[in-house]
């Protein structure tokens, strides 16, 4: 069957640009051809800084016959009392290119209405991809585009050649004034001729003899290859970045691997110094010993043939960048760590929150605080943590790297003599920093940063920073699932609501939104960040929301709610004791609180639930503070044979005031049960 082959060349396009492009060129092909009712395979994609490449297989010649069912006005609009077509029959038939003898009839739930049935004609495919392909190219979604030269269409590069064929032919379309055609361009440097393009099979082959490796999987091994082999060769290993690898990989069409040195005194320099410069700066893959420690060496990926010349020039161009790290490392070490912390006064960190240096204090009030439910003991390191924490933005090393904030922060604090748990806090207080980052692994570093991260969330939606849509340039989103994580990781039993408060009171007259209001956007910001938590986790999304609806204190004690709830789903009477209990919650009023009159209890199902109560209520407190969750769960079960026959024998509404409120007041009780692990009324039911 026809394939189409589809190539965009152009300037080299930015390495993060290229697999989300493909990506989107895949999924837009296979919707055209699924809308347009043509038979096609999935397509697949190949890409190289200079060339986009899109082949779809087994792609029938000519559009399906299409036919499409339009419902029209109701029969007793369409037609008068002699059954003759009214004008609105006439229209609506006029519309559809038909007669209106050829209306039929069709039953819909909202009765019987006239249909009008079009055929279609299928067109072949090529008609088609000559409109559609233009838009596709010029649709393809890049994160930035530019227009380039006298070009009128922006693109993320400019555009050299297009190459459309279908079943082998040229197809017959121009976009941006280039017209596609049947010739791609080989390697830039390498084998720049033209060559001509048949189908995926003759490309690839040909593209090889270019020296261009465009199947990006294959390219990807390639290079793993051969930088594990050099490392090898040079006594060491590679130290694994998939991130870096798949950089590296959209940068190149004919990787050749290099190996690189530089003289061993630079290794005095705290590793992550040199691997940020060696990976982020230059995209070189570090060379190390197996265990940790670096080797004087690096790995580069050339997109040309090796030779001394690019192994010189790589080696200048890091040794430069080394030379100018080893100086502000230096000068930075001429002071202690705390020389800094009054140079914070001079950095503002939002213009309505005030400086580094206030922030810096605020922290130090919420490490304060923090450690004194989380280790007491720790309180004098985490308020010397807490003050020189941001010193190290401010050094010479931090302003030129920035991505070594807290790193560097941690090496001067040891330098200037600092207790090493201190160092060590200082070091880790920004993590988790990203999705997938591992939370502190120290217990002041996670004080640290829980004081860090809340102080941000409270002051910029103190001021109405408050995150909204795709908008949180202050990461409140991340800060707050950061601290998740962090309370879960120490399994800390900390009030989040008092650390709020007290971080409240901490901001002083910074925040201009009332305390209550920036407490409730803050506690929904945590709701919302840990249901999304919650649902990665694989809980069903009711359990986490009505476990989550009765309050978010403990964040420890959730998680096991959630956990024991979603087990409790999973039973078979599930669904009728949810039933039962959803009853409890719903006929609740204001009389309902109060205690229970034993002589008011007349009827029989009403002592028996009564009876019930009393035999699971101890235990399932117990179990409650015991953070039994899970058996406080199952003890409540065993009162849902009493709650059902009670609303079958008893009624609760009656005009006796003081029997029906003392019926609320039973039910008040039992819902006490349960109120306080999940809201059932939150429960999604089955049966409706």
């Amino acid at each position: 069957m026809p394939e189409l082959f589809l190539e965009i060349g152009s300037e080299e396009i930015p390495s993060g640009y290229v697999h989300p492009a493909l990506g989107n060129m895949r999924e837009e092909l296979a919707a055209f051809f699924s809308r347009n009712q043509i038979k096609a395979d999935f397509p697949e994609a190949f890409g190289t800084p200079r060339r986009l490449v899109v082949s779809v297989k087994g792609v029938d010649a000519l559009q399906e016959d299409i036919v499409e069912l339009f419902h029209g006005p109701s029969v007793s609009v369409a037609y008068d009392d002699q059954g003759k077509p009214t004008k609105a029959a006439i229209g609506f038939a006029r519309g559809k290119g038909l007669d209106v003898s050829a209306l039929t009839r069709e039953d819909t739930p909202k009765g019987e209405v006239v249909c009008a049935r079009v055929e279609k004609k299928g067109r072949p495919t090529p008609d088609h991809l000559n409109e559609f392909l233009p838009q596709l190219i010029g649709n393809i979604s890049f994160p930035k585009k530019m227009r380039w030269a006298d070009r009128s269409r922006p693109f993320a590069r400019p555009l050299h050649w297009i190459v459309a064929l279908f079943d082998g032919k040229p197809l017959e379309f121009s976009f941006d004034g280039i017209q596609c055609g049947d010739l791609s361009q080989g390697h830039r440097f390498l084998k720049p001729d033209k060559f001509q393009v048949k189908d995926l099979a003759s490309y690839l082959i040909e593209s090889a003899n270019h020296f261009l490796l465009v199947d990006r999987d294959i390219r990807k091994q390639e290079i793993l290859d051969q930088v594990r082999n050099l490392a090898q060769e040079a006594g060491g290993f590679m130290e694994e970045d998939p991130e870096l690898l798949n950089i590296v990989n959209d940068l190149v069409e004919y990787p050749v691997a290099i190996r690189g040195d530089f003289d061993f005194h630079f290794l005095e320099l705290p590793k992550e110094l040199l691997v940020m410069t060696m990976k982020h700066h230059q995209k070189y893959f570090p060379v190390s010993d197996g265990k940790g420690n670096l080797l004087p060496g690096f790995i580069t990926i050339s997109n040309m043939s090796a030779g001394h010349e690019i192994k010189n020039g790589n080696e200048r161009v890091l040794r430069a960048r080394l030379e100018d790290a080893r100086f502000f490392y230096n000068e930075d070490k001429k002071k202690n760590l705390d020389d800094f912390v009054e140079s914070l006064k001079g950095v503002v960190f939002q213009k309505k929150l005030g400086t580094l240096y206030e922030k810096m204090e605020r922290i130090c009030d919420l490490a304060r605080i923090l450690s004194t439910h989380a280790c007491p003991d720790k309180e004098p390191q985490a308020l010397r943590a807490g003050r020189l924490c941001k010193a190290d933005l401010v050094t010479l090393m931090v302003y030129e790297f920035p991505e070594l904030q807290g790193i560097m922060g941690g090496y001067y604090a040891t330098h200037s003599g600092e207790e090493p748990t201190v160092a060590q806090a200082i070091q880790e207080h920004y993590r988790p920093a990203f999705a997938g980052d591992d939370p502190p692994a120290s217990e002041l570093g996670a004080v640290i940063a829980v004081a860090d991260k809340l102080d941000t969330i409270l002051g910029c939606i103190g001021v109405g920073l408050i995150p909204s849509g795709s908008e949180d340039p202050y990461g409140l989103r991340r800060n707050a699932l950061g601290i998740i994580q962090i309370f879960l990781h120490r399994g800390w039993q900390v009030s989040l609501d008092n650390l709020v408060e007290e971080g409240l009171r901490s901001m002083g007259s910074k925040i201009k939104l009332d305390p209550e209001t920036i407490k409730n956007h803050v506690m929904e910001l945590f709701s919302q960040r840990y249901k999304t938590y919650l649902n990665a986790e694989g809980f069903p999304y009711d359990a986490i929301d009505c476990v989550l609806s009765t309050g978010l204190d403990s964040i420890v004690d959730i998680r096991a709610k959630v956990s024991a709830f979603s087990e409790l789903k999973k039973q078979p009477y599930f669904e009728p004791l949810a039933i039962a209990f959803r009853r409890v919650v719903s006929i609740l009023n204001d009389e309902a609180e109060g205690e229970v009159d034993t002589g008011l209890l007349n009827e029989p199902a009403e002592k028996k639930l009564f009876e019930e109560y009393l035999k699971v209520r101890d235990p399932v407190f117990r179990h409650i503070q015991n953070k039994e969750f899970s058996q406080a769960l199952e003890k409540i079960v065993e009162i849902k044979p009493a709650v059902d026959r009670f609303f079958d024998e008893v009624m609760v509404m009656v005009d006796d005031v003081s029997l029906r409120k003392n019926r609320l007041h039973l039910l008040h009780q039992i819902s006490g049960l349960f109120s306080g692990l999940a809201d059932f009324s939150r429960i999604i039911l089955k049966k409706g």
